[in-house]
Parts: C-alpha cells; structure tokens; sequence
C-alpha cells in the first residue's frame, strides 16, 4: 500500500497565518456601493490591517449588521460565520492575515448567492471559480461573481434589519453543506500548520523548563516577496505570495 503524503508546511509565517495584500474592487454594485463579494468563512478568523485609503467592512452576525470604518492604521477582525463585505472610500489598501494557514486557500470561505445557487453543489462551484489569469476575462467573471453574491447578500441584510435572522442562519446551514466534504482534507492542514506550530511552541516551553535550548541552535531566517501582483480575490485585487499555506497563488478560488 502506498502511504498518501501528508501536508507539510515546512516554514510558516508566525503563528502559521495566511497573508495577502488588497486593494478593494471600484465597481460599483446594484445598491451603488462600491466593494468586494460578501462572503463567510467557516473555521478561519480573518482580520483587515489597513495600510491605506479610506472605506468599510460591511458585516452580518448574530449581533446584526454593522458598517465598520476603515482607514490608514485601523484593524478590524472577523470570527468563523461572519458575513463581510469590504466597500471602497477612496483608494482602500489592506493587509489581510487569515488564521489557520491553507484552510482558506483549500475553500474555507462560502459566497453569499441567492439560496437556488446555494443549493445546486455545480451551479454553486460555477459561479464561484474564476478563469485563470488576470486579463480581462477574469475580471468580468470576478465581477459577475461579486454582483451575484452581493444580490444574495442584499437580501440577508434586509431580513436581518427587519428582525429576521432565519434567511442569515439558513446560509450559514449550506455554506456548512457545501464545504463539508473538505473537512478530512481541512483537517490535515491544520494539523500539519497551525495545530503543529502551538505544538512547536509546547515543545520549545519543555525544552527551556528543563534547561536544554538546543533547538535554539536551528535559528535561522527567511524573505519573501510577491509572486503575483493583481490577482482577483474575494474582495478586491490581490498581491499573493508563493508560500505553503499563505496565498497559493495561482490555483482558482
């Protein structure tokens, strides 16, 4: 019997988070708000640092719809079931981290179409996956995409301000639906990234409790940049890198 290779992820960012670098989309969208595709993520906390520009992170939870502000050196993080729609102000640049390094690359995230979408596993994977590169193609394929979750988001956010949070908790029922034959693969991920990294950490803490650093003799340091300016994300053009659990640049959402 062949043994199937396990994740690895043989140097991770501190704390084995995900790192990308956004500058929210300009198109305007039927409620004439300009901004990415609403979406959720299922296990993954993900949080905007704000580098530059001026907008809004639009949000659903169990507490309601919020408009948060965004501007040069403001954060905002979002937990797992949280709705969130990033809106442009004017020139809007962010550095997003994601927890849990390769779970939203591997699918951790679930866009906010209207319920027929949601409910068809192949109409849903159409709309969701782009065309690969970064011409004019994908761009309108992204904007479709954007429109047609903001149609489905439109509509959660209007019941959920009237009161009704039944429409937001039965997307958050299929987004759970339609990611639920990833978790096995999910599950290796994190052990492999951000389970093995507090495990790391635990072992180096015995290691210092008994007086034996010796893993202190492994340090050592690395450098990365850009493999890929202007990808099309979720919520706007994406510079990524090419490191194991970070961006994975170059396979479609």
């Amino acid at each position: 019997m062949v043994n199937e290779a396990k994740p690895a992820l043989p140097h991770p960012l501190p704390g084995a988070i995900g790192l990308s670098h956004l500058s929210a989309y300009d198109w305007e969208a039927a409620d004439g708000v300009c901004g990415g595709s609403p979406h959720l993520h299922l296990v993954c906390t993900e949080a905007y640092v704000v580098t530059g520009g001026r907008g809004a992170v639009q949000t659903l939870s169990p507490d309601g719809y919020r408009d948060i502000p965004l501007e040069a050196g403001s954060i905002a993080w979002f937990t797992p079931g949280t709705v969130h729609r990033m809106v442009q102000g004017g020139d809007l640049r962010i550095t997003v981290l994601m927890q849990n390094s390769g779970l939203p690359e591997a699918g951790d995230a679930v866009f906010t179409f209207p319920p027929e979408v949601l409910a068809d596993p192949e109409q849903y994977a159409a709309a969701a996956t782009l065309p690969p590169g970064t011409g004019p193609e994908t761009a309108a394929a992204a904007q479709r995409r954007r429109d047609l979750a903001v149609e489905g988001y439109l509509a959660l956010r209007e019941a959920l301000v009237a009161g009704d949070d039944g429409p937001y908790l039965e997307f958050q029922r299929a987004a759970a639906r339609i990611v639920r034959e990833k978790v096995p693969t999910w599950r290796d991920l994190w052990r492999a990234g951000a389970l093995a990294t507090a495990e790391r950490t635990g072992a180096q803490l015995d290691a210092l409790a008994d007086g034996e650093p010796a893993y202190l003799g492994e340090a050592t340091a690395y450098e990365a940049a850009p493999t890929r300016l202007g990808g099309f994300g979720m919520c706007g053009r994406r510079d990524e890198y090419n490191l194991p659990g970070t961006t994975l640049p170059y396979r479609s959402e």
